[in-house]
């Protein structure tokens, strides 16, 4: 099954903030108030344009011509050295699929709060609807609402949290999900073949893959500067992948490059990828997961679509032999997938400290 903490979880009231907006309070409840570190600066979250640095864009289709092969592969190695995120254009995915995806996603988050708390976010795990990562009654909140699910394999699903309505959700999220772990797949072979591995290794060493999605919606908020949409993280899954709704003109994904928070611009029908910390491990800190982050807008809302593609629960991970070496000594400890998962999900986000679970540290 899924992980769920093992101790009791009390995370006190957490007002549901598409309602907040509704009803356009005079201050913005203290629980969402940040520490004055953790504020994004006002130019990042008003102005994202006259800011931001191009993450490198992966053409898929000209991996497939032999004559562009080795270029796009390069280009592919020193996203996921330098960036650790990259936009993925040509991607094999029917746009149609993506307009759908998102219509019953924006669909679902305008029903009334009464349906959608019918399929509640127990306090402690990170299926359904309400806010994930909260594990006391004092900590800050994000400015999201949040639905996610388990995909695959079918006994990490909770039927319970599957909608009614939209009448056509279940079947647009299987068969957009089955669309996206064919991207998941393919895209573990080619930064297996960046790394000079054998392209099938990823996916032999996988077993059945775990695969879950989210949606975020990040309704505007009126003091942005105050607030975060998505606290800092880096992810504990092999590889994400983000659709951004175009029906979201505002950036607000940010990811922490050269210790500057940068906003993503997203381009049309493009997905966003980002490295795991379990590709961190598994290349022994050669390709790295990377911090990042989402911010609000004073007058727009945002929504975006996440899925999250990682081994098995039952899988023993360590870095690759082939990528240790006298110069690359081993940085990361072998552990069982499961057990770090378990402690991902039941740690509040905050940066890449998760990660600290299979580190080496020098005595």
């Amino acid at each position: 099954m899924a992980p769920v903490p093992s101790f009791p979880v009390k995370v006190g009231h957490i007002d549901d903030v598409q309602e907040l907006k509704k009803i356009k309070p005079s201050s913005i409840p203290e629980r969402f108030v940040r520490d004055m570190i953790e504020r994004p600066k006002l130019a990042t979250v008003t102005t994202p344009s006259s800011c931001s640095l191009n993450i490198p864009v992966v053409d898929l289709s000209r991996i497939s011509n032999s004559q562009d092969f080795h270029n796009e592969i390069m280009k592919l190695s020193t996203s996921c050295e330098e960036w650790g995120f990259f936009q993925v254009i040509n991607h094999g995915i029917d746009l149609d699929l993506l307009e759908k995806m998102e219509k019953i996603a924006m669909e679902f988050f305008m029903l009334p709060l009464e349906e959608k708390q019918k399929y509640p976010m127990a306090p402690g795990t990170v299926q359904g609807y309400g806010q994930a990562f909260v594990f006391s009654e004092d900590q800050k909140l994000d400015w999201c609402n949040m639905f996610a699910l388990g995909v695959e394999p079918h006994f990490i699903r909770n039927p319970k949290l599957w909608p009614t309505k939209p009448l056509d959700f279940s079947e647009t999220v299987d068969i957009y999900s089955r669309e996206i772990r064919k991207l998941c797949k393919k895209l573990l072979k080619y930064i297996a073949m960046s790394l000079g591995l054998n392209d099938d290794i990823f996916e032999e060493m996988f077993g059945v893959a775990v695969q879950a999605v989210r949606m975020n919606y990040y309704p505007a908020c009126p003091r942005p500067d105050l607030v975060l949409g998505l606290s800092p993280h880096s992810d504990g899954s092999a590889l994400t992948v983000l659709q951004q709704g175009k029906c979201s003109s505002s950036v607000g994904l940010q990811i922490l490059k050269d210790n500057v928070w940068v906003p993503v611009q997203p381009i049309p029908n493009a997905l966003v990828i980002n490295i795991g910390d379990t590709i961190e491990v598994l290349t022994n800190g050669r390709y790295k997961s990377v911090e990042h982050r989402a911010v609000t807008h004073q007058e727009k809302d945002r929504l975006s679509i996440v899925t999250f593609y990682a081994p098995s629960y039952e899988i023993e991970l360590g870095p690759l032999e082939e990528l240790v070496d006298e110069n690359n000594p081993c940085k990361y400890k072998r552990y069982n997938h499961g057990e770090y998962s378990m402690h991902y999900v039941t740690n509040k986000l905050q940066g890449k400290k998760t990660l600290e679970f299979a580190k080496i540290y020098d005595n």
